[in-house]
């Protein structure tokens, strides 16, 4: 039997072209969950962040036109020229708090611009918070403490509203 692990980049690129947005980055994640050994691991990251895939999804999906004018630069991957576009059709262009999974992002035109937090807990914390980086120093008062706790309630509820919102609105579409 041949296992994928065994086949040459080349081929495998070809078999690669075959899958969608969502099934390359499953193909490229997938590893990761299966505990595959590091070089396999390696391999399909590598492959699935190929440029050139990316390149051929992103023109596919929006036409040759719009590959031209969002061709990335050279601090970007088509990769994520690709991610940025589906997600600026998925929620808009405005300033939105979104969810993807159980994190927490604030976006502007496609563009992640800020993580905010996680609904997931943190070893050793008593409760989900938001991003570290905007907790309090822990000089402040027990009041501002319990001031945090609520603004993390009140974005965390803005993101699901707006994930109910556009699920509502996909609903009404189909």
């Amino acid at each position: 039997m041949v296992h994928m692990e065994n086949l040459p980049v080349e081929i495998c690129l070809k078999i690669f072209c075959f899958l969608d947005q969502q099934n390359l980055a499953t193909a490229q994640q997938g590893c990761e969950q299966l505990d595959y050994c590091p070089e396999i691991l390696w391999k399909w990251n590598v492959l699935g962040s190929d440029n050139n895939l990316w390149s051929n999804l992103f023109r596919e999906r929006w036409g040759e036109d719009l590959a031209m004018f969002y061709a990335p630069d050279d601090s970007k991957s088509w990769k994520d020229v690709y991610e940025v576009q589906d997600r600026g059709d998925r929620v808009g262009l405005g300033l939105k708090i979104i969810r993807e999974g159980g994190d927490y992002y604030l976006v502007h035109q496609g563009e992640i611009q800020s993580y905010l937090g996680s609904r997931r807990q943190r070893k050793g914390a008593s409760s989900c918070t938001l991003d570290t980086q905007r907790e309090f120093s822990g000089e402040g008062s027990q009041e501002e403490g319990s001031c945090r706790g609520i603004l993390d309630k009140i974005l965390f509820f803005i993101g699901d509203l707006e994930v109910a919102s556009t699920d509502a609105k996909r609903g009404k579409v189909l």
